[in-house]
């Protein structure tokens, strides 16, 4: 038997800095259980887990949370990553990361951030985030970024009430002076999941808005790079969650657990280590979460003997969970999983169904909803 091969090191590393947020994304795949302020880390534990990062080889560190902007420490933590070697991608909302902060984090070394912007139109975008007046400030501080020299991308994450306007969202990327721009469709985690029904586009909205980012990709070339998410919802093939289970990347939690993949809790019985009790290398080794769906060996037919196994290496776990039960079920985005036409049907009832109301999160009550409007 030839000898097992020799795990290579994760290339990124999401730190999820907190789970406070000033939107209620209805589409947001932070769990449904958030996490308090009380329980996250601090800078010295993140400064040390960027350190030990480096010295597994990861190259990138992504700042996420929800808001990282809520994090008075932000500037320090983004100055950690930096000072331990790291290329630092600050992933924010822009709410609460006023000019002089934004400066600091420049002259402190951050390289790279991601904006998210719900809409074209103000008024969709500020109903989409749950936030008035968001849309201004988001365009406000995209000019700001740029005019720091820093690179910026756009993320534009795809549903029901914005899917007709891909073209117009990828024109202001462009207006923005965006090196890059995410045109990616709901992944139904999180509250999106609770909001599928809400969210979920047709059939032929999906393949027109594909159809759509095709065209658009000769027209930017070398002037704006165009990543497509596609929508598993609507897939025949599923596509390597993650780049595969605890195989490229993994994810810190405020309270510093490490993950996987960002919803990997939702899976019942898996045991999660944190950094605050063990160094990250060990964690990326050993963790039984980490080992409990890594490489192939825990594949089910038709998985096992499928051509794809390690390219797509089963699809996603915690979608395969959330709609059959199983998280060692084949993702039913494959078309050989036996539980495909569920995933074909729920789709069809989501984006058959009347304009619904949004939950958002973040409310003061989990029940709190507001009508979408008809379209």
């Amino acid at each position: 038997m030839a000898p097992a091969s020799p795990l290579p090191a994760p290339l990124g590393l999401l730190a999820e800095l907190t789970h406070r947020c000033p939107l209620a994304c209805p589409y947001c795949s932070n769990p449904l259980a958030l996490e308090g302020r009380a329980d996250e880390l601090s800078t010295d534990h993140w400064a040390r887990v960027f350190r030990e990062a480096a010295e597994m080889g990861v190259l990138q560190i992504h700042l996420s949370g929800g808001e990282p902007a809520s994090r008075r420490d932000l500037v320090e933590i983004a100055a950690a990553a930096h000072e331990a070697g790291l290329y630092t991608n600050l992933i924010t909302s822009a709410i609460g990361l006023d000019a002089a902060r934004l400066e600091r984090l420049a002259a402190d070394g951050l390289d790279h951030v991601q904006l998210s912007i719900q809409d074209v139109e103000p008024d969709s975008s500020d109903r989409i985030a749950g936030y008035r007046g968001a849309h201004a400030r988001k365009l406000a501080f995209a000019e700001r970024v740029v005019g720091l020299g820093m690179a910026l991308t756009i993320n534009a994450v795809i549903h029901r009430a914005n899917i007709g306007r891909v073209t117009a969202l990828v024109e202001l990327a462009a207006s923005l002076g965006a090196g890059r721009v995410e045109v990616a469709h709901a992944q139904y985690h999180g509250w999106a999941l609770r909001n599928r029904n809400a969210l979920m586009p047709t059939r032929e909205q999906v393949y027109r808005a594909m159809d759509e980012v095709e065209q658009l990709r000769p027209r930017y070339a070398g002037r704006l790079a165009i990543d497509l998410v596609v929508p598993d919802y609507y897939a025949n093939q599923p596509k390597p969650c993650m780049g595969g289970w605890a195989r490229r990347s993994l994810n810190v939690t405020p309270s510093g657990r490490v993950l996987p993949c960002h919803a990997a809790e939702t899976i019942p019985g898996l045991e999660f280590w944190s950094v605050r009790d063990r160094p990250l290398a060990e964690i990326w080794a050993r963790s039984p979460a980490f080992q409990a769906f890594r490489g192939t060996d825990w594949m089910p037919e038709p998985c096992r003997s499928c051509d794809r196994r390690e390219i797509d290496f089963g699809g996603c776990r915690c979608q395969a969970l959330a709609l059959t039960g199983n998280a060692a079920a084949t993702d039913p985005a494959c078309a050989l999983s036996p539980h495909h036409a569920l995933m074909l049907e729920l789709a069809g009832q989501g984006s058959a169904g009347s304009p619904t109301e949004y939950a958002y999160r973040g409310r003061a009550r989990e029940d709190e909803v507001i009508p979408t409007p008809a379209h």
